[in-house]
């Protein structure tokens, strides 16, 4: 059975850091599209980031544009895992972080909408005060 287990979530202030980690078990996903949205009660599940193998022996990113330059995404294929560095973070930051599978070996794009996700993670809370 696919699981997805995020850490690393917790209360900060503004300005700071953190690091999400997600460590997947039952399946190997170390060419597939692995990403991590955000969501806040009430709201849609909105995309943050996203890592894929684009198909020339090498590794890509995408970044919703409220993140870009602030988070970094990476992954340990060694241990099944994906990373999401958060620098610099703001009060609207806060939300729950999921972590999420797609596609193996997709398009040239990375998926950015929840439908082209295959499993989920359970989330990892991430409160951010001014």
């Amino acid at each position: 059975q696919v699981q997805l287990v995020e850490s690393g979530g917790g209360l900060v202030q503004a300005g700071d850091s953190l690091r999400l980690s997600c460590v997947a078990s039952g399946r190997t996903f170390s060419t597939n599209a692995m990403g991590w949205f955000r969501q806040t009660p009430g709201k849609e599940r909105e995309f943050v980031a996203a890592t894929g193998w684009r198909g020339g022996r090498s590794y890509y990113a995408d970044y919703a544009d409220s993140v870009k330059v602030r988070f970094t995404v990476s992954r340990d294929n060694a241990k099944n895992a994906v990373h999401l560095q958060m620098n610099s973070l703001k009060p609207e930051d806060t939300a729950v972080y999921y972590c999420a599978v797609g596609a193996d070996r997709g398009s040239s794009r990375l998926p950015r909408t929840r439908a082209e996700y295959d499993y989920w993670g359970q989330g990892t809370q991430v409160t951010v005060s001014s």
